[in-house]
């Protein structure tokens, strides 16, 4: 099955918080199958839970993280093809109001990595992305997300 859309970190960790949004877990659902995370969402994760003192809730992440999202989410790489619109992301960034906008780094990396493969970029955080040209975004968490 064709990857489709490819899931920032608040998405693969809003299953994993006390009290899940009911929107995305539903949306999560309906598109089993369809969804990857960008080698970089995977690093974030895994360095996210290795940050934790020992205890329950790193136990309980790190489970996560290898029962769940490992064998469900495909990791796209960020490739030669995801750098080059990487570059010029960053180029078109600093180009524009005077570079008053900078994309940090870790966001630009996802958003071509979205863009290389032609996937939907779905995140809570739409604003950080704002302004990427042809990127296609979703925010689960909105109604007509």
């Amino acid at each position: 099955m064709k990857q489709v859309y490819l899931l920032d970190t608040n998405v693969v960790s809003e299953p994993a918080r006390p009290q899940p949004e009911a929107r995305v877990l539903a949306r999560l659902k309906r598109v089993d199958g369809l969804c990857a995370i960008a080698a970089v969402v995977w690093h974030e994760l895994r360095y996210g839970v290795e940050r934790l003192p020992d205890g329950e809730r790193k136990q309980v992440l790190a489970r996560y993280l290898a029962e769940v999202v490992q064998p469900c989410l495909p990791v796209v790489p960020y490739d030669e093809h995801a750098a080059f619109i990487h570059v010029n992301l960053r180029l078109d960034a600093l180009a524009a109001v005077g570079g008053a906008r900078q994309l940090p780094f870790v966001d630009g990396m996802i958003a071509a990595t979205a863009l290389a493969n032609n996937l939907i970029l779905v995140t809570r955080n739409v604003a950080d992305y704002h302004g990427i040209p042809h990127l296609m975004l979703e925010n689960w968490w909105t109604a007509d997300g």
